[in-house]
């Protein structure tokens, strides 16, 4: 199975966080490691920003040959274990769609983006701009 990348928006702010301590974002990802442990799957990355600031706290899931989502409206104290739930959920799938009815309530209701896998690269077509140089 490909690998699982997680990436959490650490500059994900929520209203009320302290502006002197860590912003959401950066305490989700932190929880996230921690409830992950050492476990290789999913690779967890930080990401400098996801430019979904209005609905923080965001997270984008991809791998190789799936379809890669983008969710917002995370509790940066409470979404770790829900989010290893659907992540699961996805690795398990080849395509990386995941049932509705099984994905978490907060990955059903905050789903922001559906990206299409990454096409596999193909030689160029004659009589294309590739082809001709």
């Amino acid at each position: 199975m490909p690998e699982t990348v997680l990436y959490v928006c650490t500059t994900c702010r929520r209203e009320g966080d302290d502006p002197d301590g860590p912003r959401a974002g950066a305490r989700l990802l932190d929880a996230l490691r921690d409830r992950a442990g050492d476990a290789p799957d999913p690779r967890i990355e930080p990401a400098e920003c996801l430019s979904v600031c209005k609905r923080p706290c965001t997270v984008a899931v991809a791998s190789a040959d799936r379809w890669t989502y983008v969710y917002g409206d995370l509790d940066p104290a409470a979404s770790a274990e829900i989010i290893l739930d659907g992540l699961s959920a996805y690795a398990k799938t080849p395509d990386g769609i995941v049932p509705w009815r099984q994905r978490p309530a907060a990955f059903r209701t905050g789903v922001i983006a559906r990206i299409p896998p990454f096409p596999d690269p193909s030689p160029p077509q004659a009589g294309t701009l590739e082809a001709a140089e």
